[in-house]
């Protein structure tokens, strides 16, 4: 490839938004959300939680600044991030916790009351 036709592929990323990848499951009393986010720090994050919506926004910035021309593959995402994940049940927003360790951001958010699955004793007559 020539350096036109590299310079051209690598610049479409300066204008594009990556995409966060996420697991989502849920425990009995909460749905927990995990995001990989390796060399980001808190700082450079911006969390909003609604009753039905998380919204990570964030920054993974370079360390070293590389000449575009001397990579020889980039395949990890540097620059500005966002994801929104729409829950699939409603939340308590006000009482989640958010932790980032060893480069995985883990928010717990606790099920309404109303969404939590009660368990009803069965009476014999």
């Amino acid at each position: 490839m020539t350096e036109d036709k590299l310079a051209k592929n690598a610049d479409w990323m300066e204008d594009y938004e990556g995409q966060l990848a996420v697991d989502v499951f849920q425990t009995e009393d909460n749905v927990v959300l995990k995001a990989p986010l390796a060399g980001v720090k808190p700082e450079d994050l911006e969390l909003s939680i609604t009753d039905e919506v998380v919204t990570i926004k964030g920054e993974r910035k370079e360390v070293e600044e590389i000449k575009r021309e001397n990579y020889l593959a980039q395949e990890c995402y540097w620059g500005a991030f966002a994801r929104s994940y729409v829950l699939p049940m409603p939340v308590t927003s006000e009482k989640a916790q958010a932790t980032l360790k060893n480069g995985i951001l883990t928010i717990t958010l606790p099920k309404q009351e109303k969404t939590k699955a009660k368990k009803i004793e069965i009476k014999t007559e």
